[in-house]
C-alpha cells in the first residue's frame, strides 16, 4: 500500500462490518456462559429454537435455514437425541427424509433458552432505541441479501 492509499481500518464500510462481527462474537460468548446452565451451546438452540418454530423440519431444511453443512447438523443431532431433547422419525412419504421433533423434554429447555436469550438481548439493547435496532435489523438484512446473492451468483 502507498502513503496516499487508505487503510481498511480507516474505511467507514470497514469499521462498520469489523464492529458488527466483534458484536457477534462477544454476544456468543456471552449467551454461552449464559446457557450453561442448561447444558447447552448457541449451535444447540439454533436447533431448538428452529425445531420450536417448523415442528417436522427434515435435517436437510434444517441446515438450511441454519446455513450450515449437513454434517454439521448430522454431528449434533444424536448428541441432542441422547439428551433426550429431539427424536428423530421417518417422513410417511419419503422413507429417506429424517423428520425432526422436540421432545417434552427438548421443549421445556427450548423454552428456558430463549428466555435466556430474548433476556440477554432486552439488556444488552435497552439503551438502544427501538428505531435504531429496526434500523440496525434493516441494514442488516439488506446485508444478508447481497450475500445470498454473492453466494448464488458463484453457485456455492
Amino acid at each position: 500500500m502507498n502513503k496516499n492509499q487508505s487503510l481498511p481500518w480507516d474505511h467507514p464500510r470497514f469499521k462498520s462490518w469489523i464492529a458488527v462481527a466483534r458484536a457477534c462474537q462477544l454476544m456468543q460468548t456471552v449467551l454461552t456462559r449464559e446457557l450453561a446452565p442448561l447444558d447447552i451451546k448457541p449451535p444447540h438452540l439454533d436447533i431448538l429454537v428452529n425445531l420450536y418454530r417448523f415442528e417436522g423440519i427434515s435435517q436437510q431444511e434444517l441446515a438450511r435455514k441454519l446455513l450450515v453443512g449437513r454434517s454439521n447438523i448430522s454431528m449434533t443431532l444424536p448428541q441432542m437425541e441422547r439428551r433426550g431433547l429431539i427424536e428423530r422419525r421417518g417422513d410417511a412419504r419419503d422413507k429417506r427424509v429424517l423428520r425432526l421433533f422436540l421432545t417434552d423434554e427438548g421443549r421445556r429447555v427450548s423454552e428456558k433458552a430463549m428466555a435466556i436469550q430474548t433476556t440477554l438481548i432486552e439488556r444488552i439493547l435497552s439503551a438502544t432505541p427501538i428505531d435504531e435496532c429496526l434500523a440496525i435489523a434493516g441494514n442488516m438484512e439488506r446485508v444478508v441479501e447481497a450475500l445470498q446473492s454473492e453466494i448464488a451468483e458463484n453457485g456455492e
